[in-house]
């Protein structure tokens, strides 16, 4: 019996991507492990689509599905070897893939090229991604060509297709199984206290990196494996710079605050921003333009229901936005005049404040796989597609046609939704959100009472 965490999540995710091959085969490769620099290397990350068919963490991997085979499913990892695994830590080997992780059959990475083109023949159409890497290209080529001089031989069919594994099994991973989604709930809980640690320890004289530490201790702290994307904390002007990863600046009284954080968990990350005052307070401008932000937030989080376009999320963030940049006088006109806000999205003048697209799916990777248009049409929401909504503004310190009460201030706020066959399920719904909620939390250290 494998201990594998989740391991019947992978059995069922291989099972539904050798249904749906429809007598294909699959090919996938890790990644390598990249140096850092010198000879440090980064902590090593697998590729996605191999997490989410087997939970295999470790470099040197080779993952191929065959439809039909008597060993459907075969692992090629790296070998058992005592001397490196006291470098590099224990390796579960050949035995383990198929004993842990339910390999039909497994062999050493070393044997790729002795193996693979025998377990090729049979199948005429290959999933595998061409022109990510040379070397595993030519490799697999060589494969294909043993393949056929065998063929020639045996009259087995031999791969003379390959289509792009992303079209069938990114299609699976847009929709999330129960047992994916619960692991989304977890990685929601941990970052809600992580948001909730910064929040608390939020004060003037604090340096951004000091609230990128408690966030990242906390993930760790409650069992995740760390962050799903590098920590965003921008303090007052840094927050207009949309992916600001310095954070090494102090923050300032009469400040916000944005931090743009998730925790992964097995693989599948959170991804949440939150936007409060430095010392407490918004101020009446901050208060005025949060409000404005957080409104359109809210409904386009309505917009997330079964049967909706992923585009009407952005085009209801991208209406709301404008009427309020015309209201706060961002931008030229009346906010109640449809004409001049339809000239404003026509012109495209909004992006001056709001550049960026309001969603994007979310689950194994930060920007998560699947496609976002079919046949020329924006996506139709389906329950199980889990997405970000996270409209902003950002005001250059130095815009002077912006009012100058507004200038240097960036706000985003963003929640993870998933989409159901009711009511849209807000994973991140216990982060703080609204003015109120915000000052009673990062006033707690100063020892301020909520704002009335």
């Amino acid at each position: 019996m494998s201990d594998l965490p989740h391991a019947d999540l992978y059995a069922q995710h291989r099972a539904a991507l050798l249904d749906a091959l429809d007598g294909d085969a699959a090919l996938l490769f890790s990644p390598p492990h990249p140096l850092r620099n010198g000879d440090a290397e980064y902590r090593y990350r697998q590729d996605s689509d191999i997490l989410y068919l087997t939970g295999w963490r470790d470099p040197e991997c080779v993952v191929l599905l065959r439809p039909g085979a008597e060993q459907p499913f075969v692992m090629f990892v790296q070998a058992k070897d005592p001397e490196r695994e006291v470098w590099t830590g224990r390796r579960a080997g050949p035995e383990g893939a198929i004993e842990r992780y339910g390999a039909d059959t497994a062999y050493e990475i070393g044997d790729l090229d002795e193996h693979l083109p025998e377990l090729l023949q049979g199948y005429r159409t290959l999933h595998y991604r061409f022109a990510v890497d040379a070397q595993r290209d030519a490799r697999v080529a060589r494969a294909v060509a043993k393949a056929r001089r065998a063929c020639r031989r045996n009259g087995l069919d031999v791969p003379d297709a390959f289509i792009d594994p992303a079209r069938v099994l990114h299609e699976l991973r847009l929709h999330k199984t129960a047992g994916e989604v619960e692991i989304l709930r977890r990685a929601a809980t941990i970052t809600a206290r992580a948001f909730d640690q910064a929040m608390g320890r939020t004060a003037p004289g604090v340096f951004e990196y000091e609230l990128e530490s408690h966030i990242e201790h906390t993930f760790r702290r409650e069992g995740g494996w760390g962050p799903g994307y590098t920590t965003i904390v921008g303090g007052g002007v840094n927050a207009t710079i949309l992916h600001y990863i310095t954070n090494d600046a102090p923050l300032n009284a009469g400040d916000l605050v944005c931090i743009d954080a998730g925790c992964e968990v097995d693989g599948y990350t959170a991804d949440v921003t939150r936007t409060w005052p430095v010392d407490g307070r918004f101020t009446p401008a901050q208060r005025e333009l949060y409000q404005a932000i957080l409104d359109v937030q809210l409904g386009c989080i309505e917009q997330c229901r079964a049967g909706g376009r992923f585009l009407d999320v952005h085009e209801f963030a991208v209406r709301g936005l404008t009427v309020a940049m015309v209201r706060l006088g961002l931008l030229d006109g009346e906010p109640d005049d449809e004409a001049c806000i339809d000239q404003h999205i026509e012109d495209e003048t909004y992006k001056r404040y709001y550049m960026h697209g309001t969603s994007h799916w979310l689950g194994l990777d930060v920007h998560d796989a699947g496609v976002y248009n079919r046949d020329g049409e924006s996506r139709p929401l389906q329950a199980g597609m889990v997405l970000t909504v996270e409209p902003g503004l950002y005001i250059p310190a130095d815009d002077p046609d912006a009012p100058e009460r507004f200038r240097g201030v960036g706000i985003r706020i963003e929640d993870d939704v998933l989409v159901t066959d009711g009511d849209p399920d807000v994973l991140t719904a216990a982060i703080p959100k609204t003015v109120e909620a915000l000052e009673a939390a990062t006033g707690r250290r100063l020892g301020r009472p909520a704002a009335r």
